[in-house]
């Protein structure tokens, strides 16, 4: 069973794609004629010369709105798909997921013809940004510890790639790890931690001292008065990044 036919049930209502994120994962895919989306979950952020959506979980696939990309049931490390399939081949927010990352990666430049464009995050950078797992949530850090791909890593797996941060905005549409950075409150919603797989898969008894303790700065106002900086911004830098090369 793929993981997300048990934690993607919410991802519909809380993981919609948010338009300037979308905006540049689309700059980054170039002039590409055809596009690939592997780990493709409910179908976030696939452009319009989407030819097909790869994904373990029927779970997710059920999810894909109507009119979306076919798509396929298979997993990153196993493509059912020819040699140079497209000019493009795209893969966000999936490859922790992945039990043999060189493996899918190799898949990847396998079956892209001019580009790969990886959506991923820098793990130390985000453990030190970011307020929630920094302050509240280190289990849920801790957790990431054992699953995230250091970038250095992926780069060279990938031959070599140019890195994009991506920032997110204070009001972001898709419910991932930080996109709550200036709405806190968020995080103490059961059905928006069910969309973050890091908060999912560690756990709500692990999570519940943590989410006490936010409850209570957010209470006593003790967390606005610590982060009352990031109330004036309207980005935030905490480690995503575009990782784009060429084969």
């Amino acid at each position: 069973m793929a993981i997300y036919d048990t934690l993607g049930t919410a991802y519909a209502r809380t993981r919609q794609p948010d338009p300037r994120i979308a905006a540049q994962i689309h700059v980054a895919l170039g002039n590409a004629a055809d596009v690939i989306n592997v780990g493709a979950g409910t179908g976030s952020y696939e452009p319009p010369q989407t030819v097909l959506a790869i994904e373990p979980s029927q779970t997710m696939l059920a999810q894909r709105p109507p009119r979306s990309a076919p798509a396929v049931r298979a997993v990153a490390e196993h493509l059912p798909l020819r040699d140079n399939a497209a000019d493009a081949v795209m893969a966000l927010l999936t490859v922790h997921h992945w039990t043999d990352l060189a493996a899918g990666i190799a898949e990847l430049r396998r079956v892209a013809r001019r580009r790969i464009v990886i959506l991923t995050w820098d793990q130390q950078f985000f453990r030190e940004q970011f307020w929630l797992v920094r302050e509240y949530l280190p289990q849920a850090a801790a957790y990431d510890d054992t699953r995230a791909t250091p970038i250095d890593r992926l780069a060279t797996l990938l031959g070599g790639a140019h890195q994009e941060p991506v920032h997110v905005p204070h009001d972001c549409t898709d419910g991932f790890g930080a996109a709550f950075w200036r709405r806190p409150h968020a995080y103490l919603d059961p059905q928006v931690r069910a969309g973050i797989s890091m908060l999912a898969q560690t756990g709500e008894d692990a999570l519940a001292p943590g989410l006490a303790r936010l409850t209570d700065d957010l209470a006593n106002g003790s967390w606005h008065h610590r982060h009352a900086d990031l109330l004036a911004r309207d980005t935030i830098d905490v480690g995503y990044r575009l990782l784009v090369t060429d084969t």
